[in-house]
């Protein structure tokens, strides 16, 4: 099963970073989120991927082109410009690098992609997200409920912690930060069938995946949620990125399944 990756956004919140280089190859503990990315899946077996590339696309394919080079034992014989490879440590992934223009949005980036999946299931993320989700899991839920798209859904964390006061204003229960249980939202990390395709008819340069895409899915009954209560964490901003280093550094990066 192919899994597609976004990695075309300008990743604007988090310009620090991205001035340079597009957000999926900021670096977590010395390697690129796109790295972290595609880890999780090839643990579960998934190592086919298609990355849709856009803003400053040529880096990621400088690093994929030089993956090989960058993690061998290597002998250059300068005079004749005669390179020896003694080992490597290279991953078994096989990455298809699709131009899908610098401002176009998601569901163009998808349509663009469809002659590189063929007619069979795909998975399909964003390039700046990492969770500890059970794909072979999340892969049998899709087939059991035989619809379009699945959707990994999950919790956020609260941003401030919570209390409980009662008529007297005596606080009676304080927490920290915890998950907000009234709301599930989109976490990525979708199954799809091929028959997604049918709602990316027309021009979709200018149209959002999480737009009318999913909502037409929504409407025919042809989109389900698999609830992760586990790890997830986005790249979105800054302190995102301290975060999930400080994670890595600590031995507590829970993506790790690797």
């Amino acid at each position: 099963m192919k899994v597609v990756i976004f990695a075309g956004g300008l990743g604007t919140r988090i310009s620090e970073e991205t001035d340079a280089r597009p957000k999926p190859m900021v670096e977590i503990g010395g390697k690129p989120m796109i790295w972290h990315i595609m880890k999780i899946y090839s643990h579960f077996g998934f190592n086919d991927f298609i990355i849709c590339l856009g803003y400053k696309g040529y880096i990621i394919k400088e690093y994929f082109m030089h993956y090989f080079l960058h993690s061998s034992d290597i002998t250059i014989e300068l005079k004749n410009n005669k390179v020896q490879i003694h080992n490597t440590s290279s991953e078994a992934f096989t990455v298809t690098l699709v131009e899908t223009g610098l401002e176009t949005k998601t569901a163009g980036r998808l349509k663009q992609v469809q002659k590189y999946i063929g007619n069979e299931d795909f998975m399909l993320t964003y390039g700046d997200g990492v969770c500890d989700v059970n794909l072979k899991e999340l892969v049998k839920f899709h087939k059991a409920h035989n619809k379009i798209a699945t959707v990994t859904s999950i919790q956020l964390d609260s941003r401030f912690g919570g209390m409980e006061v009662n008529d007297n204003g005596e606080v009676i229960a304080f927490r920290e930060k915890a998950h907000d249980e009234s709301k599930w939202i989109n976490g990525g990390f979708f199954v799809l069938k091929p028959e997604v395709f049918k709602y990316l008819k027309g021009d979709m340069t200018n149209m959002m995946w999480e737009d009318r895409p999913l909502e037409r899915l929504t409407t025919d009954n042809e989109l389900v949620a698999y609830r992760h209560k586990g790890f997830w964490k986005c790249m979105d901003a800054l302190r995102d990125k301290i975060e999930l280093e400080e994670l890595w550094k600590n031995n507590e990066a829970k993506w790790k399944v690797w």
